[in-house]
């Protein structure tokens, strides 16, 4: 019995580990980071979605300096996704449909580098699959303006406070409300057809 059970745990963690070797992570910057999250944290094959600040000079910043402009971060999110439901390209593709990738001076009503949008590669392998992507979007784009979305390399990511984690769902009027008045959806609209993150709502 107790041979059966030590079996039937191996086998567990086993499993388990195949289950999270296949967990991988991107990070993207699509202007507001709870618009970002949103998007992504229902989209098909996503664990998880966790706001924060990337590629800055300052260690550990606040969102008040970050906002300030004075530490160079993006507000980005870290999307952990599981490899063998979502291939990477297919989030790539789809990121760019949450954005407009066309405008150098931040995203719809937030404008400064904060609100910039980019990729940020962790690996080889990622930088690879972000430019053929970007290549594609240039090639076939439904829209003339050039795409000004820079592809960087990952430098230190910084979780953002608590209360910016899941604020379109603990905050629901009030993130609706700025989203709407921010232009976001329209925006989007208008560049691509179509709002693709809408399919993805709810929680």
């Amino acid at each position: 019995m107790k041979a059966k059970i030590v079996l039937l745990f191996i086998l567990a963690c086993g499993f388990s580990q195949v289950s999270f070797a296949q967990y991988r992570t991107l990070v993207v910057a699509g202007g507001c980071f709870w618009c970002t999250e949103s998007d992504f944290e229902n989209y098909p094959g996503v664990v998880k979605a966790v706001s924060g600040y990337i590629n800055g000079h300052v260690k550990n910043p606040t969102y008040r300096q970050v906002s300030g402009h004075t530490t160079g971060h993006y507000e980005a999110v870290e999307i952990t996704y599981d490899s063998g439901k979502v291939e990477l390209r297919e989030l790539v593709d789809y990121f760019w449909k949450t954005i407009d990738p066309t405008d150098a001076s931040g995203q719809f009503c937030d404008k400064g580098s904060p609100y910039y949008t980019g990729l940020f590669y962790q690996t080889d392998k990622q930088k690879e699959v972000f430019e053929a992507s970007l290549k594609d979007l240039k090639e076939n784009k439904p829209f003339a303006a050039p795409v000004v979305t820079k592809i960087e390399k990952a430098d230190l990511f910084y979780e953002a406070e608590d209360y910016h984690q899941d604020y379109y769902f603990k905050n629901e009027y009030r993130y609706k409300l700025y989203r709407l008045n921010c232009g976001r959806d329209k925006r989007i609209k208008q560049l691509w057809g179509e709002v693709a993150s809408k399919q993805y709502k709810g929680r």
